[in-house]
C-alpha cells in the first residue's frame, strides 16, 4: 500500500515498469491491423509513456468475431457457474498480486493520487470481480405457479457478445463494474477503454488470459471512440453494449445501439449532484470537510461529484468559510508522493475545458472564493486549484453543466420545499446528499430529490451490495449489485405440458 511505500519507491517504480502497449484479440497480443498508434501522455509532467495501438473496424470486427466464436463454441458460456466463479476468482487475486504494478499504471496515465490508486481503486477493482464471481452460483431461476399439468421454467441466459466502452476517470475500477457480472453471467466481452487512459484495461486484458479466462471471452482494444467504440456500437454481432461515460456521448451509443440491431442499451453518464445542508447537520465542521472531498476527490473527475452545494442561508457564509478551509488540505501535489491529496488533471483538453468553466462563471457574475487558476505549471502537467465559487445561481452554466472538475458552485436556500426545488432543477439525476438531525427530514428529502443514489450525512458512500445508476439524463440500468445481472441476462419463459 502507498501508506508504507515512499515516494522514492513509486518513482523508481514508475521508470522501471512495463508499459504495455498491445492489444489483446483472441488470447493474443497484437496491434493495430493498420499500425496506426496514438501517444500516451502522462498527466504528471507531460512525458510520453508509449506509442498505444489505434484500433479501427478492422480490429472491432475481429474482437466480435473472436468473442462470439468463444460464446458460441460453450468455452465460458456453457461452463457450470462454479467453474467460471473459480476462475475469476483466481482473475481477482492476480489483480491483487500485481497491484502495484496496475497502481503506478493507473497514477501515471491518468494522473490520480498513488495513495488513491493503491487503497481504493485497485482493491475495488479486485472486490467487484470477486463479488461477482462469490454471487454467481447463489443466483437461482424460477418456477412458475402453474396447473399442476404443467411446469414453467423462468431462467436467466447471457446475452452474448458484450461490448463495454469505459471511461478515463476511474479506468479499472469501470472496467470491473463491467466485466465482474458479464463474465460471471457466460456473456463474452471486448472491453474498450478511453484514450485517454487505456494502460491499465490492456494489462488485465493479459491477467485474465493468466487467470485461465479462455482466449476470445475477453478482449481488449485500445483507440479513439469514433474509429473504435462506434464500430462496437453499431456491430451488428454485438448482442449488448454498456457504457459510462459523458451524457452527450450516451445519447449517442443509445441511437447507434438502436438503429443497428437494437442491442440492449445501457449508459450510466454525467450527473449534476447537490449536496444539501440543513442548519440542523449533527455536524458542521464534518459536514464542510465532507463536501470539500465530495468536489475534490479524483480532481473533481467523478461523475457523482457533489459539484452543487446547497446551503441554508442562515448558516451560508459561515459554512462556505468552513468548506474553503478543508480545501487548503487538498491542494494538488505530486501523485507519485503518498502524502498527495489531489493529483493532476488527465490531459490538457480537459484542462482547458474547466478552466473556461472557471472563466465562464466569473463572467456570469459568481464570485471566485477560493482557487481558480491553473496550478504547478513549471512541472510540465496538468494541475488546477481546488476552486470553489459563492454567489452561484441554478440557472448559470458551472450550476446546470457537468465540469468533471475541481469547481464547485455554492448556492443559498430559505426552505426545505426551495432546496429540493434547486436540488432536482437539473437534467441529471445521479446521486445527492443530506445533512440534517431531521430524521423524518432526511425522509422526506431523500424520497423527493430524483437521484439514483443519496446519502444522508456522509457523501459517496456505498459498496458492491447496493445498486449504482441515475434518474433521468444520467442513465438507465445499473452497475454493483445482483441488480446488475440483469444487464447482462436474457429472461426466458419455458412451458412444458406433463400430460404427456
Amino acid at each position: 500500500m502507498a501508506q508504507t511505500k515512499d515516494k522514492n519507491y513509486w518513482v523508481q517504480l514508475a521508470e522501471s515498469v512495463t508499459i504495455p502497449v498491445d492489444n489483446i484479440i483472441d488470447g493474443k497480443p497484437v496491434q493495430a491491423s493498420s499500425g496506426k498508434t496514438f501517444t500516451c501522455i502522462s498527466p504528471i509532467d507531460g512525458r510520453v509513456l508509449a506509442e498505444i495501438p489505434s484500433c479501427s473496424q478492422a480490429d472491432a470486427d475481429a474482437a466480435v468475431e473472436s468473442a462470439r466464436k468463444a460464446f458460441d463454441s460453450g468455452v465460458w458460456s456453457q461452463t457450470a457457474p462454479v467453474k467460471r466463479k473459480k476462475v475469476l476468482i483466481k482473475f481477482a487475486d492476480l489483480i491483487l498480486q500485481h497491484a502495484d504494478e496496475l497502481a503506478i499504471l493507473e497514477t501515471l496515465d491518468m494522473g490520480k493520487p498513488i495513495g488513491d490508486s493503491t487503497a481504493i481503486d485497485i482493491p475495488a477493482t479486485a472486490n467487484c470481480i470477486r463479488w461477482n464471481a462469490e454471487a454467481i452460483d447463489k443466483v437461482y431461476d424460477e418456477v412458475a405457479p402453474t396447473h399442476p399439468n404443467e411446469l414453467g421454467l423462468v431462467t436467466r441466459e447471457p446475452l452474448g457478445v458484450v461490448a463495454a466502452i469505459v471511461p478515463w476517470n476511474f479506468p479499472l475500477i469501470m472496467a470491473a463494474w463491467k466485466l465482474g457480472p458479464a463474465l460471471a453471467t457466460g456473456n463474452s466481452v471486448v472491453l474498450k477503454p478511453s484514450e485517454k487512459s487505456p494502460l491499465t484495461a490492456l494489462r488485465i486484458g493479459q491477467l485474465a488470459l493468466d487467470a485461465g479466462i479462455p482466449a476470445g471471452v475477453l478482449n481488449v482494444i485500445a483507440g479513439f471512440g469514433k474509429d473504435a467504440g462506434e464500430p462496437l456500437a453499431k456491430h451488428m454481432d454485438v448482442d449488448g453494449l454498456v457504457f459510462t461515460g459523458s451524457t452527450a456521448v450516451g445519447k449517442h451509443l443509445l441511437s447507434l445501439g438502436a438503429t443497428s440491431n437494437m442491442k440492449r442499451t445501457f449508459v450510466e453518464c454525467g450527473g449534476k449532484s447537490p449536496n444539501i445542508v440543513f442548519p440542523d447537520a449533527p455536524d458542521l465542521k464534518a459536514a464542510a470537510k465532507a463536501a470539500a472531498v465530495g468536489i475534490f476527490f479524483n480532481q473533481g473527475e467523478v461523475c457523482t461529484a457533489g459539484s452543487r452545494l446547497l446551503v441554508h442561508n442562515a448558516i451560508k457564509k459561515e459554512f462556505i468559510a468552513e468548506v474553503v478551509e478543508a480545501a487548503k488540505s487538498l491542494q494538488p501535489g505530486h501523485p507519485l508522493d503518498p502524502d498527495t491529496s489531489m493529483g493532476a488533471i488527465v490531459d490538457q483538453q480537459q484542462m482547458s475545458r474547466v478552466l473556461g468553466y472557471v472563466d465562464k462563471g466569473t463572467a456570469d457574475g459568481a464570485t471566485i472564493v477560493a482557487g481558480g487558476k491553473q496550478a504547478m505549471s513549471e512541472s510540465g502537467g496538468f494541475y488546477i486549484e481546488p476552486t470553489i465559487f459563492d454567489d452561484v445561481t441554478n440557472q448559470m452554466t458551472i450550476a446546470q453543466e457537468e465540469i468533471f472538475g475541481p469547481v464547485l458552485s455554492c448556492i443559498g436556500f430559505d426552505s426545505e420545499e426551495e432546496a429540493i426545488a434547486i436540488a432536482n432543477d437539473t437534467d441529471y439525476g445521479l446521486a445527492a446528499a443530506i445533512w440534517t438531525s431531521d430524521l423524518a427530514r432526511a425522509h422526506r428529502v431523500s424520497r423527493k430529490v430524483r437521484a439514483g443514489s443519496v446519502w444522508v450525512n456522509y457523501y459517496d458512500a456505498g459498496d458492491m451490495t447496493a445498486p449504482f445508476g441515475g434518474f433521468k439524463q444520467s442513465g438507465n440500468g445499473r452497475d454493483k449489485s445482483l441488480h446488475a445481472l440483469e444487464k447482462y441476462t436474457e429472461l426466458k419463459a419455458t412451458w412444458m405440458n406433463l400430460n404427456y
